[in-house]
């Protein structure tokens, strides 16, 4: 398996990905044309030439960045294209020079076993919540927060 950077090639898949975990209430869905604008942010994780997974680093401030949109096809769980993934993205954060990655999520335990730490909504900046005026979930939000400091 291989992480590497995005490429337009990848766009369909990665909006295969994303949206069959929206369509579970998982993640939010997006557009072909979200991800071809933000295509800069995203890792895919390919095996014999087959995307099977994807994540975004989306940098919010001088300091700090979302890990987002993580999806793995169901076939691979468990095999660590999910912590691959998140490991290219990490490694992307320390390169940038941030000081802080975050997350929020639904998978907490996932994101525990690699170093990250629940933290409390509410600490994070305004800022992260761009996302949520989309959210059909925003008044009863049920996903945890969790960061981890570089």
């Amino acid at each position: 398996m291989t992480v590497r950077n995005a490429a337009i090639k990848d766009v369909k898949r990665i909006h295969e990905l994303i949206n069959s975990y929206a369509e579970t209430e998982r993640m939010l869905f997006a557009s072909l044309t979200s991800i071809y604008e933000n295509l800069q942010i995203f890792k895919v994780a390919e095996l014999d030439g087959e995307v099977v997974g994807c994540c975004a680093l989306k940098v919010l401030w001088k300091d700090l960045a979302e890990i987002k949109s993580l999806a793995v096809e169901e076939s691979q769980f468990g095999k660590g294209v999910g912590r691959e993934l998140v490991a290219g993205c990490m490694d992307k954060a320390k390169k940038l020079g941030l000081k802080k990655v975050f997350t929020l999520t639904l998978e907490p335990d996932f994101f525990a076993k690699i170093g990250f730490v629940n933290v409390q909504k509410e600490s994070l900046p305004m800022k992260v919540w761009s996302d949520c005026a989309e959210c059909p979930k925003q008044d009863h939000c049920d996903e945890i927060a969790l960061e981890c400091e570089l």
